[in-house]
């Protein structure tokens, strides 16, 4: 059984200058590792609220990742 999760929208500000697709590869890459090593509990979600904050970096990659960590920290209710 697999997990999906939809991103629809993700709006970053303040992160010009980064190659998109990087972030988004990374992002995807880390997430996915994430969930494969420290599963979630299934649930329907609309909005992962209360993030930690992202690093101030100026590598895409380094965000994408920082970026999953956080989200799948949100997908897990906040617990580290």
């Amino acid at each position: 059984m697999g997990v999906r999760v939809r991103i629809d929208e993700l709006v970053l500000t303040g992160f010009g200058g980064l190659d998109a697709d990087l972030l988004v590869e990374s992002f995807r890459r880390e997430l996915t590792r994430l969930l494969r090593d420290a599963p979630v509990a299934l649930v329907d979600r609309e909005v992962v609220a209360g993030l930690p904050a992202l690093p101030r970096t100026s590598s895409a990659r380094a965000l994408g990742v920082a970026l999953a960590r956080s989200v799948h920290t949100g997908l897990r209710g906040g617990a580290p």
